[in-house]
């Protein structure tokens, strides 16, 4: 008798003891997949692509972490669409100018570059016949993305504002040209001033608006790069 309740006790005690030692189980494999997908992320190539193959070539890791620290960490902006101001881009990008810069030459052949007057904001008509040509080149892309810049005349605030103001143009635009409520999840803004990833004169044979003989450094970074990027997020 005595032997029979010893052995119920043992039974049960492991009863009981099974559901820690389950959660424990699947704790360490859940950990262990995590470790192994961080392994798998960082082993990733980092390499930016410069030849687009394929739509979604140029997709790499760091790009990645732009689009998705811009359309879901930088708050939404009054109006729509997402922005990030320069102290915040530094950031966002993680990487130096230079690096930062890479990461779009790939998509030179459906992006284009809006040039602006001097300390203006304002679109004429060939900025706002790029922005339509170029958000009508969708081609299935998820993501509108505006980086904007200014010229290194003026004073780091002015330029973070001008800048600001020539991103949120491109919005205004695009509300009035294409009104449609999925466009505040669509467009992410990036407003760079005077402070980060200046343009170089590489950039000067890509799509530009404005006189296309005026390609100095100051001509270029009065702008906004505009382009559908096709990542999977």
């Amino acid at each position: 008798m005595k032997s029979a309740i010893a052995i119920v006790a043992v039974i049960g005690g492991a009863l009981l003891l099974l559901p820690a030692i389950l959660v424990t189980t699947w704790t360490s494999s859940a950990e262990a997949r995590l470790e192994e997908a961080e392994k798998a992320a960082e082993a990733e190539p980092q390499q930016v692509a410069v030849a687009a193959a394929a739509n979604e070539e140029y997709c790499t890791p760091q790009l990645k972490q732009i689009l998705r620290r811009v359309l879901q960490s930088c708050g939404l902006i009054e109006g729509g669409g997402r922005g990030c101001q320069p102290v915040q881009a530094r950031n966002v990008a993680t990487m130096d100018d230079a690096d930062f810069n890479a990461l779009f030459v790939p998509m030179k052949e459906r992006g284009g570059i809006l040039q602006y007057e001097q300390a203006s904001a304002e679109l004429d008509d060939e900025d706002r016949a790029m922005i339509d040509r170029v958000f009508a080149e969708r081609r299935g892309a998820s993501y509108f993305f505006v980086v904007a810049r200014a010229s290194p005349e003026g004073s780091e605030e002015v330029n973070r504002e001008l800048s600001r103001g020539r991103a949120e143009a491109v919005l205004t635009h695009l509300q009035e040209a294409f009104p449609n409520p999925d466009l505040q999840d669509e467009v992410g803004l990036l407003w760079l001033g005077e402070e980060y990833a200046q343009l170089d004169g590489s950039f000067c044979d890509w799509d530009r608006s404005g006189d296309a003989a005026s390609c100095e450094p100051e001509d270029l970074n009065r702008s906004a790069f505009v382009a559908w990027i096709d990542c999977r997020l």
